[in-house]
């Protein structure tokens, strides 16, 4: 590849340095410039990593030398900053949720369409050494028949965490709680590996925080279109913070993924796992990330995609898959009953 994808972030909050450290070690990718509208922020971002800065969004799109953009936002911001992108004739990278409903979800994807640019969520455990590995022997047949799959999210996050923002916690801008913020990326990774789901039945509740007006447990029983069941735990209140799991069982082989990494491989034809070193450190009781391993693989296949003019592995459909269960799950959860996605 030759071509270079200039890139403007849009938003200066704590993820952002993510972000930026992680596109700078992308091949055939220059950042260029830094949107928000705190002043104080983006000018110390923009002085840290040699960007201009820009706190008018409509200036920050007029500048020809960004192709695409990527918004680490509120999530309730992240579809109408990306559809202004996608006019502006920018690709639209989100952080995840791809935004907090489905109307608007749908809004930013078709906008996308129609200005023929690439839209892709930030979903990075897709890259993770150990859901790859999964993923390769899953294509191949080593399970079998999937019969069960679990993400359980067991977490912490302290009352200040949800202080130190006013959106946070909030249904406006979070779009809810430990689902839709923590749990998603697992989430995502379950229907990756299990495949669509046809109904659930959840409850939810806010047990351990005040001031958030969303879940800080949710619990949901999953029946797959396969005919496989499971179960979803997205849980904030697990003090000191534990664990990140994700359980896929078939008739032939079961894997557990804990913490980002293998756990158990089990296949009756007798399928060794050789390990790969693929321990990623993430501190489950913070909202810190300690790695950005699976970040520069997500953007390299990002601007490879650009470059190469296909999709990416995470399009505006897929970012919605998570979105449109961790829905119905709050459906069910407010209506009393199960729903059919």
């Amino acid at each position: 590849m030759s071509k270079t994808i200039k890139i403007g972030v849009v938003g200066s909050g704590s993820i952002a340095n993510t972000h930026i450290k992680s596109i700078q070690e992308v091949t055939n990718a220059e950042l260029v410039a830094i949107y928000s509208r705190n002043k104080e922020t983006v000018q110390k971002l923009a002085d840290t990593y040699n960007l201009k800065a820009y706190t008018d969004y409509q200036e920050f799109l007029t500048n020809a030398g960004i192709d695409m953009v990527v918004i680490v936002t509120p999530s309730g911001t992240h579809s109408q900053l990306g559809i202004d992108a996608a006019k502006a004739g920018k690709h639209v990278v989100v952080e995840k949720p791809i935004d907090i409903t489905i109307e608007k979800t749908d809004q930013l994807i078709e906008a996308c369409k129609e200005a023929n640019v690439t839209l892709s969520c930030i979903f990075q455990h897709r890259f993770d050494e150990a859901v790859q590995d999964v993923k390769k022997v899953l294509n191949e047949g080593e399970f079998g028949q999937l019969n069960f799959g679990a993400a359980r999210t067991t977490i912490y996050r302290s009352q200040e965490y949800y202080d130190s923002g006013a959106w946070r916690g909030t249904w406006d801008l979070d779009g809810g709680g430990a689902l839709i913020n923590q749990s998603i990326h697992y989430i995502d990774l379950l229907l990756y590996l299990m495949g669509p789901v046809d109904e659930v039945y959840a409850y939810t509740a806010t047990r351990a925080h005040e001031r958030i007006e969303v879940e800080d447990i949710g619990v949901a029983t999953v029946k797959f279109k396969s005919g496989a069941l499971g179960l979803i735990e997205g849980n904030t209140t697990a003090f000191p913070g534990f664990s990140t799991t994700l359980d896929i069982f078939g008739t032939n082989g079961s894997v557990i993924i804990e913490n980002d990494h293998i756990k158990e491989w089990n296949f009756k034809s007798g399928l060794e796992y050789e390990n790969k070193q693929n321990n990623i450190e993430n501190d489950v009781s913070s909202n810190i990330v300690k790695t950005n391993k699976s970040f520069v693989k997500q953007y390299t296949d990002i601007v490879q995609a650009i470059v190469e003019n296909r999709k990416p592995l995470v399009t505006g459909e897929e970012a919605r898959k998570p979105l449109e269960l961790i829905m119905a799950i709050y459906q069910s959860a407010k209506e009393g009953r199960p729903v059919k996605l």
